[in-house]
């Protein structure tokens, strides 16, 4: 279980304070950002690098195989450099690996720039979530979780529009080079609010590098796992069951060992505490719904629409930019409603939404999404704030670092077995689908034979009509596929408004 004593009171926030806090939230934001927009960029960058689709994908694969290996270290590296020499090292390092992806002569040279960018960027985002939690009283700390907000739900947002818009009129490079002024920006920021701290190299005789190296290897093969599972075909591919294998006993064996001893890497007894356990799944329905919308979207515009990247960029714009003036006016709902009944109705309207997705048709496209959007734009903020402060009012700021970790891992992984789960729903259920239609399109049906006929007349040649149809069966079987994985984030969604109104009231709303 948790610590039950109390702590002493945070103070409120100084000037400096919030500098460092602002600073660091615009880091989580780049950071973020960086996974979208390059996503949106991939098939230029495959092009200039000579890489195959298959090759390119590591392009992604490896910033979230080295994001989600050091969320969990940034705690214990912030002790042990200090937060502020921390923060300014992560930083350079974040704007110098972006330069030199922009620089990349091949695919190798690309793949280890972006495993630095990730390192950094993956440090970025949960010390700024524990920012939020050490300098922030918890009566001024719902400001601070709607800025964070903004990382979590706006960079995934505006990623496609920014990408796409960024390729299309300057060239892949500069999707890097927009980093470079407010990583300059962040760096004078985080060195301006943070006070100089003594580093405590006598920490590192006390690691725990049997958790780290489990954590490691456990972590990178799941994320390896997940990204390219479906491509491999999952456990038909020898390399896909050495990763599960591994993944399973390496993260089994951290398990253990937090458990087991006092000084752990990440304090995993937080799961304990009934308000942290229920926003951490909550949390994991979140992190579909977010990620799982952000995949699904730009493949169904592109592969049924025929979308480029910037008119994808144009309808994930409705969901983007309508949260920019809904997140401000979170922190005061809460005020007057229960923090549980906000995220609540949050998540049936984000869930309502990928349910309404779920009804494609030929005729389904980016028009039709801009009421979607702007009903995705309604529900998430009012997710983000409420559910971080609900999941961590109860923990003490001694263990900001971990509950931190925690929190953004279980995001993220939520994420990850989303997206691994819709690209097989994507290819399973269309190859189901496709065999089920088919069975419906016999030559002795009227309506078949009338529809070659028809065809016939158009192509002039009964073969290229025959085909023809074929092809439109599979489009629409591939619909369907899209119908069903919109149906599982609404789904996701919906059980996790069942963990939220599951969890305690906040201190400060009993009074």
């Amino acid at each position: 279980m948790t610590e039950t004593y109390r702590e002493p009171a945070i103070p409120p926030p100084t000037r400096r304070d919030w500098i460092a806090i602002l600073s660091a939230i615009l880091g989580a934001f780049m950071a973020i950002l960086d996974i979208q927009i390059v996503n949106a960029s991939l098939k230029d960058i495959q092009g200039a690098l000579s890489a195959t689709i298959e090759e390119g994908s590591w392009i992604s694969t490896s910033y979230l195989v080295a994001e989600i290996i050091i969320i969990p270290l940034a705690a214990w590296l912030c002790m042990v450099l200090s937060p502020r020499r921390f923060a300014v090292i992560i930083s350079v390092v974040f704007v110098i690996a972006s330069l030199l992806c922009s620089l990349a002569w091949d695919l190798q040279s690309m793949i280890i720039f972006r495993v630095l960018q990730g390192l950094a960027g993956g440090a970025l985002i949960p010390f700024a979530f524990s920012l939020v939690l050490t300098k922030l009283p918890l009566e001024v700390r719902p400001k601070g979780m709607a800025l964070f907000a903004i990382t979590a739900t706006f960079a995934p947002s505006i990623g496609p529009t920014l990408g796409g818009w960024l390729t299309e009129s300057f060239g892949w490079e500069y999707i890097f080079y927009i980093n470079v002024l407010p990583g300059a920006l962040m760096i004078a920021g985080l060195m301006y609010g943070l006070a100089p701290q003594a580093p405590r190299w006598e920490l590192l005789k006390k690691g725990d590098y049997a958790g780290i190296v489990s954590m490691a290897i456990g972590l990178g093969c799941l994320q390896v796992f997940l990204e390219e599972g479906n491509r491999l075909d999952w456990l038909d591919s020898p390399l896909m069951i050495w990763l599960g294998s591994l993944a399973f006993v390496s993260l089994g064996l951290f398990i253990i060992l937090q458990l087991s001893r006092d000084n752990h890497l990440i304090n995993l007894r937080l799961l304990g505490e009934r308000n942290f356990l229920l926003g951490s799944l909550a949390n994991v329905g979140l992190g579909v719904g977010l990620y799982g919308t952000v995949f699904v979207l730009p493949v169904y515009l592109a592969q049924i629409q025929q979308y480029n990247a910037l008119q994808i960029g144009e309808v994930f714009m409705w969901l983007g930019l309508p949260q920019l003036l809904l997140i401000p006016l979170v922190p005061v709902l809460m005020r007057f409603i229960d923090a549980r009944l906000i995220c609540a109705a949050g998540f049936v309207l984000f869930g309502s939404a990928s349910l309404y997705s779920a009804q494609l048709d030929l005729d389904f496209a980016g028009p039709q999404f801009i009421a979607i959007q702007i009903f995705r734009s309604f529900g998430q903020p009012m997710i983000l704030v409420p559910l971080s402060i609900l999941a961590t009012a109860m923990i003490p700021p001694s263990q900001a670092g971990s509950a931190s970790s925690l929190y953004n891992i279980i995001r993220n992984l939520g994420g990850a077995i989303g997206i691994a789960a819709l690209a097989t729903i994507l290819d399973s259920r269309s190859s189901r689908h496709y065999e089920m239609l088919r069975e419906h399109v016999s030559p002795e049906r009227p309506e078949v034979i009338e529809r070659l006929q028809l065809l016939t007349q158009q192509l002039g040649d009964p073969q290229a009509a025959l085909q023809l149809l074929m092809q439109q069966v599979e489009q629409q079987a591939r619909i369907m596929a899209f119908n069903d994985a919109f149906s599982l984030i609404g789904v996701m969604l919906l059980l996790s408004t069942v963990c939220v109104l599951l969890t305690r009231g906040l201190p400060i709303q009993r009074k």
